[in-house]
């Protein structure tokens, strides 16, 4: 009944109890069809032959969250989870409603990874797969700003949008990133987020309230946001900065320290503004004449420890040598200082790429900051 594909590890498992086509070769088609889908999952979404380019956006999201499902390092077996059809609901000639679980068995106890909802259309010998993203809003209303579509269902607190997305333009005029068009969709939480693309379950969420999904195919930006609702509620220009930054610039590379230093630059952090961030630092400098800014720096100290919420040595002085970079050399030159790699124990590739670019050293790092904290 079922059909191998060259190249899968895992054929889909029909169980008995699922209702397939009374149709031989249709019942023949839609399961082929399934299996070669699969098959390419973690190919690179846009060479997925079973998707078509017109729902290749929103699939696309979804298809990242399919990837990589059948392993499992508790029980060290990367095929351990298996795909099952869970149902194929037949809408009518040439569309099905298809709901793929993952399960994996150990000691005759099934444990469910994830179960996904997919729309099934078929053209010609084949099925072609996509989200129920487009058929789940098909209710809601939309607003233009900008670039940027924004769906939402009933009301949308236009005002703080309009800001949103200026904030959104800004940084992005900073990172230099293309202003492609985008489609913004307002989910009232995680849950919902999920739901929408097509994700019924999947356990690395489990208790998750508040997240978004985005995907980027064609020039085309897609983001389903689960945090700031319609009416925009949460939003955060720190957090932000960050989400704009990794857009551009792979997390593999990107120095924390000072993509926080930016942060706190551009968008403050905990509600406080950069300029209120700065006072409290430089209150702690002046009671502390003789810090050594470079033992606080690699220790990553918490210079407001009475403070609510923790601020850090290490990003305020990003902050500061950022500020002089961008005005002296432009902000490319920070975006060297940004991608000098992941944190090390005592920052030797923060501080090679910080000489090359400043020429500031560790010899000179003390007095350096003295004089950023003097000049501000």
């Amino acid at each position: 009944m079922i059909s191998t594909s060259s190249g899968q590890t895992n054929q889909l498992i029909v169980p008995p109890n699922i209702i397939l086509p009374r149709d031989t070769i249709a019942k023949k088609q839609l399961i082929t069809s399934i299996n070669d889908f699969l098959s390419q999952i973690n190919k690179p979404n846009k060479e997925n032959s079973f998707v078509q380019n017109a729902d290749l956006l929103e699939t696309s999201a979804l298809l990242d969250e399919m990837k990589d499902l059948g392993k499992s390092d508790k029980f060290k077996d990367d095929n351990f989870y298996k795909p099952y059809l869970a149902n194929a609901t037949q809408l009518n000639d040439s569309n099905f409603v298809i709901q793929l679980s993952y399960i994996g068995v150990n000691e005759n106890l099934p444990i469910l990874r994830a179960s996904f909802t997919l729309l099934a259309e078929k053209k010609g010998a084949h099925f072609y797969f996509k989200s129920p993203l487009k058929q789940n809003t098909t209710s809601w209303k939309v607003q233009k700003f900008g670039n940027t579509n924004v769906y939402y269902k009933n009301a949308l607190n236009s005002s703080k949008a309009k800001a949103f997305f200026k904030v959104v333009a800004d940084y992005d005029k900073r990172l230099n990133a293309p202003n492609i068009p985008a489609e913004f969709y307002c989910a009232d939480n995680f849950h919902e987020v999920l739901q929408l693309l097509g994700i019924d379950y999947k356990s690395n969420y489990n208790g998750y309230a508040h997240n978004s999904e985005s995907a980027t195919e064609n020039n085309h930006y897609l983001d389903v946001d689960g945090t700031l609702t319609s009416g925009f509620v949460e939003f955060d220009p720190h957090d932000l900065w960050h989400d704009r930054l990794h857009k551009v610039l792979s997390t593999d590379i990107i120095n924390r320290p000072v993509d926080e230093g930016t942060a706190y630059l551009y968008g403050g952090s905990w509600g406080m503004s950069w300029k209120d961030i700065l006072e409290k630092f430089k209150t702690y400098a002046n009671v502390n004449p003789n810090a050594d800014w470079l033992l606080l720096y690699n220790e990553s100290k918490n210079f407001d420890e009475k403070g609510k919420f923790p601020l850090n040595v290490d990003f305020v002085i990003n902050a500061l040598i950022v500020q002089k970079i961008e005005k002296e050399k432009g902000f490319s030159s920070v975006m060297g200082l940004l991608s000098c790699g992941k944190k090390e124990k005592a920052n030797d590739n923060y501080f090679k790429a910080l000489e090359k670019i400043t020429a500031i050293s560790k010899t000179n790092f003390n007095a350096t900051v003295w004089t950023l904290i003097k000049a501000n």
